[in-house]
């Protein structure tokens, strides 16, 4: 990446640099699931072996996103790239790796592969110097779906038909007031039983173990006042667990795979 960053000093044309990183995933091959060539200056610290290899793993993963803003600067393009950063997914909890041993979810329910907030709700981090003010935070109701909006937004490119995404470039540039939003977000997950999910702004609704019984009653919360995803207030608000099933049933999609 590096290279390629450098290989573009001085030329006129955009470009796109998709940096897919793996860390800090888990090698559940090896006897230690979180095996990294050292632990660095985590070698001294009285924590697990595994707890140890995810440190080292997020320090190097820090160190490499580093490396690519340096080069960016050093080759004048820094004030001229857009940087987003973020996570496919919740914290992991394999090879040996526990997500409370750092507290990795915060105050949010679940981790990879739940419907829950700690599951999918994932920080985004965005830069761009002179044009997303500094220290700035948002919470604008985005998934992935929108990142190629958001690009294709951003480089004057006609966005195809058949995408569901919105641009989300009027919020990174301060500019809320252009902003356009989405009514809500849609999961489905096939393993573990079955599950789906839809949320808004504000309520969050669960179906588990729908492989069995697709009408399975739904699970309600109020983000506003639970973000932990603790009290189930479908029996308090019938009329919006209602509203966000059919929610639900119209954002299905039959899998062609």
């Amino acid at each position: 990446s590096v290279a390629y960053i450098d290989s573009r000093k001085g030329k006129d044309a955009p470009f796109f640099l998709y940096y897919a990183l793996n860390t800090p995933h888990t090698n559940n091959e090896a006897p230690n699931g979180m095996e990294v060539p050292d632990h660095g200056e985590f070698t001294s610290k009285k924590w697990p072996e595994p707890e140890k290899g995810f440190a080292r793993m997020m320090q190097m993963l820090d160190e490499s996103i580093g490396k690519i803003q340096t080069s960016l600067k050093q080759t004048g393009q820094l004030e001229n790239t857009l940087i987003i950063f973020s996570s496919d997914n919740g914290p992991h909890q394999e090879g040996g790796h526990t997500m409370e041993f750092f507290n990795s979810n915060g105050p949010l329910n679940g981790m990879k592969r739940d419907l829950t907030e700690g599951g999918v709700r994932v920080p985004m981090i965005a830069s761009w110097q002179g044009k997303i003010k500094p220290n700035t935070v948002t919470d604008h109701l985005s998934g992935f779906e929108d990142v190629f909006a958001t690009l294709t937004d951003l480089t004057g490119s006609p966005l195809p038909e058949d995408t569901t995404g919105i641009s989300f470039l009027p919020t990174l540039l301060g500019e809320d007031a252009a902003q356009k939003n989405r009514d809500a977000l849609y999961w489905s997950f096939n393993e573990r039983g079955g599950k789906e999910a839809v949320v808004t702004k504000r309520w969050k609704a669960i179906r588990r173990e729908i492989n069995k019984k697709p009408d399975a009653p739904i699970i309600l919360f109020d983000l506003a006042t639970d973000i932990a995803e603790q009290k189930d207030v479908a029996a308090d608000h019938p009329e919006i667990a209602r509203r966000l099933a059919k929610l639900i049933a119209q954002s299905k999609e039959p899998s062609t795979k």
